[in-house]
């Protein structure tokens, strides 16, 4: 049967940057092969396939796949579905008091807030489903360093140290000292970055640095994640829900809600905005969001 889909943008108010989505509409009756072969074949960061929703109080059930794999919960597929969801059912009432909806993935239930101001995109908040967890793993800094491309001494910086988190997918935080030099970073040695990452069972590495494009900006960052067929991501949520942890715990903020404007994709020309937000009460993280906007870029048929 044909199947409907769109794609967006995401994590952006501007067509041809952000990071890319498919959404398929018509998901009913697919198999996992089938939904991973049509992952393949848009060959975005992720697709997204929505079902009818198990409680009919919730706006779908979605599953999200890379090009290699599926992930129980990702950021810009929850915003960029939420979005589009919110436009095609209750567009009317986005310029109001916005819409809430929630989507059902393998994490869990995920709350979403959508609104739009006049001229402006649609934009998303999410609350996260799960709070940062630190992963028990240790990590070589010279092997991480190898894996990369950089030296050594580029990596670190304060409380900044290579660590892992996770809130729904593991990803190993590398601190890097310089904008320059996360520009330089890559996937330099494949065999090194096995070695470096492939703990997480991911292989995915979030580079990050205080250091920004522009100056009211919080923090730059770049994601690699080649097992599982991405390259280079221009935008991902799910590492920024874990990357709340590393804020957490190493900036040890005051009590209070704190935004932090991540910025991303922009060595890639598709560059990106992620907003934080961090509830701290008692020195601890006890609520995180995250939010963004999105733009509908085209729609189709699947034959």
């Amino acid at each position: 049967m044909p199947r409907h889909f769109h794609t967006l943008d995401v994590f952006t108010d501007r067509r041809h940057e952000g990071n890319p989505l498919a959404v398929i509409l018509d998901s009913d009756v697919l198999t996992d092969d089938e939904m991973q072969a049509i992952a393949r074949e848009f060959n975005l960061p992720e697709t997204v396939f929505v079902f009818p929703p198990e409680d009919q109080l919730n706006a779908a059930r979605i599953r999200i796949f890379t090009p290699g794999n599926e992930l129980p919960f990702a950021g810009h597929p929850t915003v960029g579905t939420a979005v589009l969801l919110a436009e095609l059912r209750a567009g009317e009432m986005l310029g109001g008091a916005g819409v809430t909806i929630v989507l059902e993935q393998k994490i869990g239930p995920v709350r979403v807030d959508v609104s739009r101001r006049p001229g402006r995109a649609s934009r998303a908040v999410f609350s996260l489903p799960l709070l940062p967890k630190l992963l028990d793993h240790a990590f070589d800094p010279l092997v991480v360093a190898a894996a990369i491309g950089l030296d050594p001494v580029e990596i670190g910086f304060g409380a900044h140290g290579i660590a892992a988190w996770s809130a729904g997918v593991p990803f190993v935080m590398v601190p890097v000292r310089s904008l320059e030099a996360i520009g330089r970073a890559g996937i330099a040695d494949l065999r090194a970055w096995a070695q470096a990452f492939g703990v997480t069972g991911k292989s995915a590495a979030y580079l990050y640095t205080r250091e920004t494009v522009h100056a009211d900006h919080h923090v730059h960052a770049r994601m690699f994640a080649p097992k599982m067929g991405i390259p280079e991501d221009p935008a991902t949520g799910a590492a920024v829900a874990a990357f709340a942890g590393v804020a957490a715990t190493c900036e040890l903020p005051e009590d209070g809600v704190h935004q932090l404007v991540i910025e991303q994709g922009f060595e890639m020309g598709r560059p990106s905005l992620i907003a934080l937000d961090l509830d701290i009460q008692h020195g601890a993280l006890v609520a995180a969001a995250i939010g963004g906007s999105a733009v509908r870029m085209s729609e189709g048929v699947l034959l």
